[in-house]
């Protein structure tokens, strides 16, 4: 009889029976969830949850509330500052040839314009102007055609421009340069 009993107790386990043509799947309520499941069902979301916090957090429309009157100050002398009028420096013309490998030769004709903070920084860059254009002159002409192709080409020549005019008109801050023409032959 016993054996009866336990063979029955293992057929309600089962869910579709073999006879009713299922699987055969037996479920175990007792038995834990594995490690993977565990990660996706528990883990997962609440990674989710942190990293929605946070975003919302960053761009302050979670938490954070008004800023303080410091902060606000500062936002408005930023603000002031970046709608200053500035000042533009057009540099002469500048045509030199280019560092090229083999008999051909290859131009650079160059127009540069620099931006300053106010007119006092360009009398300071009219009176240092045959040092800047010394500086430039001497790192174009190093440059190969190469190295000036592509925007990232471009990017690179606009920063090292930049460099070598804050150094030549120290201690005037140049803030950008600005090319109005350029042209490789």
């Amino acid at each position: 009889m016993a054996t009866k009993a336990a063979a029955a107790d293992a057929d309600d386990e089962k869910i579709g029976g073999e006879g009713e043509g299922g699987a055969g799947v037996e479920v175990n309520p007792g038995k834990k969830l594995p490690g993977k499941k565990l990660v996706l069902f528990i883990g997962a979301p609440v990674l989710l949850l942190i990293v929605v916090g946070t975003g919302l957090w960053m761009f302050g429309i979670f938490g954070g509330g008004e800023p303080t009157d410091t902060e606000a100050a500062q936002a408005e002398a930023e603000a002031a500052a970046e709608l200053a009028p500035n000042s533009f420096f057009d540099l002469p013309d500048m045509l030199v040839n280019l560092n090229a490998d083999g008999k051909k030769q290859a131009f650079l004709k160059i127009k540069v314009s620099l931006e300053l903070a106010d007119e006092e920084a360009v009398k300071h860059v009219e009176a240092v102007l045959p040092r800047l254009v010394d500086n430039f002159q001497v790192y174009l002409r190093e440059l190969r055609p190469e190295d000036l192709k592509g925007s990232a080409g471009l990017h690179r020549l606009r920063e090292e421009l930049l460099l070598r005019a804050n150094e030549a008109t120290k201690p005037v801050t140049v803030k950008d340069v600005l090319f109005r023409e350029m042209l490789v032959q």
